[in-house]
């Protein structure tokens, strides 16, 4: 694990320097098995390998996007846990990963317990804005994904009521359409209560198999509710995809060439061109 002294000066912009004004993305489903995790992790690599700064905040007690990237748990330190109850800042908690332009905010054992803690703090719905808000005049990134638990916890609330938006992986399968309604509420709830500017990024159609016609099904449902919404890139099966976590690194690094990994590739450059269109219309 990298200390601070050593992480830090790569992570801070200087006082002269421009810094970005980075876009924070809640990746979230309610619904567990919908690749979630594997899609905060590779979405947030091939981020990275297109030239972009990131941050992924791993945000579920589970920590399998601090596992993913080959953080293990002794050398976590401080993390998500730690930056929720104010006992470290966001620099503090930032460890650099095996991949280029890419940091991590770990999730330790302590988060299972934070839902419980959290209920009797102030501003609970709001501490990770607050600690994003406390490093804002320091951080350099472009984008800061935080993966979600697959629940709707105060973790969960914690991540939208940070995030700008929220991009959810969906699995393409028959319950699709009824989790994904499920989820667009806690949106519209979050958005009337805790934080107005927050909106649904898009949709990431999960574990498609063109030889089955459910997917087909599932997919062309999903674009008829969302229109435009759903992401034109979809992830398909593979099994490369699934072997990746058990070596500690994303799928584009255990396989660049396989197609999960170019999906994401894909991906990556349709979030940044429909991100351009959003900014250029403002």
């Amino acid at each position: 694990m990298s200390t601070e002294q050593e992480h830090t000066p790569e992570i801070l912009s200087s006082a002269t320097a421009i810094r970005r004004q980075p876009r924070i993305l809640a990746v979230a489903n309610q619904k567990g098995g919908v690749g979630k995790t594997t899609t905060a992790i590779n979405l947030a690599t091939a981020l990275a390998a297109v030239g972009e700064r990131v941050l992924l905040v791993d945000s579920d007690p589970q920590g399998n996007a601090s596992t993913g990237l080959g953080i293990g748990h002794d050398d976590r330190g401080a993390g998500t846990y730690q930056l929720l109850m104010g006992e470290a800042t966001l620099q503090e908690t930032i460890h650099r990963t095996s991949v280029p332009n890419l940091f991590l905010v770990p999730a330790t054992v302590d988060l299972s317990g934070a839902e419980l803690e959290l209920i009797d703090m102030e501003r609970r719905q709001h501490r990770l804005a607050d600690a994003f808000d406390a490093a804002h005049d320091a951080l350099d990134f472009d984008h800061i994904l935080i993966d979600c638990p697959p629940s709707l916890t105060l973790l969960t609330v914690n991540a939208m009521a940070a995030a700008d938006a929220v991009l959810v992986p969906l699995q393409c399968e028959f319950f699709a359409l009824e989790g994904l309604s499920q989820l667009l509420r806690t949106v519209e709830r979050v958005r009337g209560s805790l934080n107005p500017a927050l909106e649904v990024q898009g949709v990431v159609l999960t574990m498609f198999d063109k030889r089955n016609n459910l997917s087909e099904q599932v997919a062309a449902d999903v674009r008829g509710f969302l229109g435009d919404k759903v992401y034109d890139t979809m992830i398909p099966r593979n099994v490369r995809m699934s072997e990746a976590p058990s070596f500690g690194v994303p799928a584009l690094i255990y396989d660049f060439r396989c197609p999960g990994s170019t999906a994401y590739m894909s991906l990556a450059r349709e979030v940044i061109r429909r991100e351009q269109a959003l900014r250029d219309a403002a």
